[in-house]
């Protein structure tokens, strides 16, 4: 049976549990998703939609400090961090609000034969759902929530089992901000249930924010139903620095890159690529920072768990690691930075999650691009140059859905977020985020 309960992880302390949901629960909240949809989702305009998903961005804002709060105490997100998700979180639900009735407006099509006319009308396709992590409880749902809401797709929620309180707050301001009921259905469902929810006829979709594991297993269980499926799974992006003028901001740049959220993010930057001439400088600062983070609680203890297997066989493989003082404690997982990890250890391929990093040397700009494609991911990348022809040219090369260039940070709700390889399909935030879940009739007019 799935367990939805806050556990600190800072002390370990449980907090609260929930009852997982019954059998009938799932049943009741699917009915009450397809009525909302039929109901409302079919019924009003855009704008309507727009105007209650607006509602939904100012609760945020005035509630930011509560639901802060939960997520620092589910899954010890630094309490800055957590108040910058929610106020992002607002951010997302405004710029679909301010640009759903452009993103959705009737399309001409220009024909090439014939009388009359043809066009494109954007339409909902039905009730989704959405599984989403424990790193971003607030954001994570935003990017999925608020561009399907405003299209008129209701959502069935099943969030991480360990963000039970957080689930439960923003479904509350989803009634509060005058959703119908069913619009917004959070569900603490086991994984046997969701595979059942797929399966329902009346369930259009799904999209999951998590593990290539947990992405895998509803990819399969979608396609067996044929239903589509977005998927924003790991990533092991890299870091790479050809060039600098300032190496203190390069690093404090890459510093942010891999301590946000504790190291926690899937479009972290863990593998640092950095030119020959500039290594030696780069690895001294660079793992004084790090080291300076301490021993932050990860998630979980078995976060750490998992994060300490993967630093112990990388040193058994004969990789070198410089850490803080200290040795891990429940979640508490001491930083560093290791080097020297060879293609022939598994940890070369693997995703840390936690504030680890791994660097590597490169002897030109060939084998820096040629490490940092090395990876069973694809999600962002990070380039740091003071060459504009070399940031394009090698940005070009980059095999991943984002790149940024000489900056980090700098995700918008008007960017698009996704990947490729196995860090999934599908894209979310930005025009395309709302053309995931559309049907896209076709209307010809004689």
């Amino acid at each position: 049976m799935t367990e939805y309960a806050v556990r600190n992880p800072a002390t370990g302390e449980l907090v609260r549990s929930y009852d997982t949901a019954t059998d009938a629960d799932i049943k009741d909240a699917i009915d009450r998703a397809q009525s909302a949809y039929q109901e409302w989702g079919r019924r009003t305009s855009v704008g309507e939609r727009a105007a209650l998903v607006r509602r939904v961005a100012e609760l945020h804002t005035e509630r930011t400090e509560e639901l802060a709060d939960l997520i620092v105490e589910e899954m010890g997100k630094p309490r800055e961090e957590a108040v910058g998700e929610v106020e992002f979180s607002a951010a997302i639900y405004e710029y679909y609000a301010d640009h759903a009735e452009e993103f959705l407006k009737d399309e001409e099509i220009t024909l090439l034969a014939g009388e009359g006319t043809a066009r494109i009308s954007r339409e909902p396709v039905g009730v989704l759902l959405g599984i989403m992590p424990w790193n971003f409880p607030a954001y994570q749902v935003a990017r999925f929530a608020g561009p399907n809401l405003c299209l008129g797709n209701t959502i069935l929620l099943k969030h991480a089992p360990q963000c039970p309180s957080s689930s439960a707050f923003l479904e509350q301001i989803f009634a509060d901000a005058g959703l119908p009921d069913g619009a917004y259905v959070n569900i603490y469902a086991s994984n046997e249930q969701a595979a059942d929810i797929i399966a329902d006829p009346r369930v259009q979709g799904v999209s999951v924010t998590g593990s290539e594991r947990a992405g895998a297993a509803v990819a399969e269980i979608a396609g067996r139903n044929l239903k589509k499926v977005v998927l924003e799974l790991g990533g092991s992006d890299p870091f790479v620095v050809l060039g600098t003028d300032d190496m203190d901001a390069t690093v404090e740049a890459a510093l942010a890159a891999r301590l946000g959220n504790t190291g926690q993010a899937c479009n972290a930057g863990k593998r640092f690529i950095v030119a020959e001439e500039l290594y030696d400088e780069f690895v001294e600062k660079f793992t004084a920072g790090i080291i300076a983070a301490g021993r932050p609680p990860l998630s979980s203890e078995l976060a750490a768990d998992r994060l300490m297997d993967q630093i112990e066989r990388a040193k058994a493989d004969g990789a070198t690691l410089v850490a803080a003082e200290g040795e891990r404690a429940g979640a508490h997982v001491p930083s560093g930075v290791l080097t020297g990890v060879g293609r022939s250890s598994g940890t070369f391929h693997e995703e840390l999650f936690g504030p680890v990093a791994m660097v590597f040397k490169a002897k030109d700009e060939a084998e820096a691009i040629e490490l940092a494609n090395d990876t069973p991911f694809g999600l962002g990348s990070y380039v740091f140059t003071n060459d504009p022809e070399q940031a394009e040219r090698v940005a070009g090369q980059i095999e991943a859905g984002m790149v940024f260039v000489n900056l980090v940070d700098a995700d918008g709700a008007e960017l698009p977020f996704g990947g490729v390889k196995r860090s999934g399909l599908g894209r979310e935030l930005g025009r395309f985020g709302i053309e995931e879940f559309v049907n896209r009739k076709m209307i010809r007019v004689g």
